[in-house]
């Protein structure tokens, strides 16, 4: 096998689904022995996953003197900007001499730099990995704001289309670029599917974490969970995210079933340069008091990768609650973990979640999470599920598959 040299240029190297995606595929080529750079605007080492400390791969930063945005404004805009300038530092890396060529460059979230780095380095070759079309993902308020994104959205499809390989993360997002970038479908531009991965925890590691989580996380926690069945809910605190409707389920729950023992612990991603973060973590806990569940949920804002492990041996189920989300992560870490996982009946857990065997897929509403969580209380049935799950994700979503893929396509591309 052909060993290559391989960069990856990824806006905001924070925790996240994308983040933990292109952290994945960045490990898995440097397993195969490819020499992996990663180039990112922004890196801060104690907001990160694991690996990106480990040395298997370079953490490159460029651009990151670039504002984010401007007066609240202009997030895309600024995007753009920041990556243009990494990608453009990564070109004279290789410009001056200082390091060999690379073979493929692998880009996610921005596709506008795609072209730049095909003029600036012409030999090499762009993957693009699409997990979902930035334009839908923006909010249209005001005639102004559809002027601004106006440009952008057609740079976008214009920079996707030029990439030589172009990947996405489900069957449902191949579905909706094809929908959405309508003359790339016209020029027979259809992208392959690449589902994301999940780390498959050995039986030893779960057994400890099982017996570890009562001495590690946090006192007030371990008295919260200690109380009662517990529901998790993993998600950035952001409102697209549609955690809401874990709470309004439990208090659907409570209704049913006065003296209702469940638990709700709402962990997530959050970064307190984001307003929304701030926001919607305070909108949330709001909520709570008024459905009056203050006293059954507890809110995790951020955590290690050691602290989801133990959160996920201490639940009974893990609650997902985005709708249309291109993949979602969080369910097969969840099943990975043996843990069932309850999630809306669209988007990308459909392609992950075996509704009945593995979990539930449900209508978003609160009154059919609500039935799930009923379901789910009874520990024997959350247990076997959970048995499921796990076989589910080792036999389809394991790393060392998704790396096997990926590296073809990296072969294919260099070659």
């Amino acid at each position: 096998m052909t060993r290559r040299r391989v960069a990856f240029l990824h806006p905001d190297l924070g925790l996240g689904g994308a983040e933990r995606l292109v952290v994945d595929a960045a490990v898995e080529l440097s397993r195969f022995g490819h020499t992996v750079d990663m180039y990112t605007a922004y890196y801060d080492p104690n907001r990160c996953f694991d690996e990106t400390r480990s040395g298997e791969f370079a953490v490159v930063v460029a651009g990151g003197w670039f504002p984010r945005h401007v007066l609240g404004r202009l997030f895309a805009l600024c995007a753009v900007v920041r990556c243009t300038l990494a990608a453009i530092y990564l070109a004279m890396r290789v410009w001056s001499g200082n390091i060999p060529d690379y073979d493929v460059v692998i880009v996610d979230q921005v596709a506008a730099v795609v072209p730049l780095l095909k003029l600036l380095l012409p030999g090499m070759r762009v993957l693009f990995y699409c997990h979902f079309p930035d334009l839908l993902l923006s909010q249209r308020g005001s005639f102004i704001k559809s002027l601004y994104r106006m440009p952008l959205d057609y740079l976008e499809e214009v920079a996707t289309g030029s990439a030589d390989l172009i990947l996405v993360n489900s069957n449902f997002t191949a579905g909706v670029f094809g929908q959405t970038f309508k003359r790339l479908a016209a020029q027979g531009v259809q992208p392959a599917v690449l589902y994301p991965a999940a780390a498959i925890p050995a039986e030893a590691e779960l057994q400890d974490a099982q017996q570890a989580w009562r001495e590690e996380l946090p006192a007030d926690l371990v008295q919260h969970i200690s109380k009662g069945p517990t529901f998790l809910s993993i998600n950035r605190f952001e409102r697209k995210k549609g955690i809401g409707l874990a709470l309004t389920a439990l208090k659907e729950l409570q209704q049913r079933q006065p003296g209702c023992a469940a638990r709700l612990v709402l962990a997530g991603g959050y970064d307190a340069r984001l307003a929304e973060n701030r926001e919607h973590l305070a909108e949330l806990q709001q909520q709570a008091r008024q459905l009056g569940v203050e006293e059954a949920v507890a809110f995790l804002p951020s955590f290690s990768d050691r602290q989801r492990a133990l959160l996920l041996a201490a639940c009974q189920a893990v609650v997902y609650t985005p709708q249309h989300e291109h993949f979602g992560i969080v369910p097969l870490e969840a099943m990975a973990s043996g843990r069932p996982v309850i999630a809306v009946n669209n988007g990308g857990p459909t392609e992950s979640v075996l509704s009945g065997r593995t979990g539930q897929l449900c209508e978003p509403t609160a009154a059919a999470f609500a039935d799930a969580y009923a379901q789910l209380l009874d520990a024997k049935v959350a247990a076997k599920m959970g048995a499921a799950a796990r076989k589910h994700v080792v036999g389809t979503f394991s790393r060392a598959a998704f790396g096997d893929r990926l590296n073809e396509h990296v072969q294919a591309l260099a070659a």
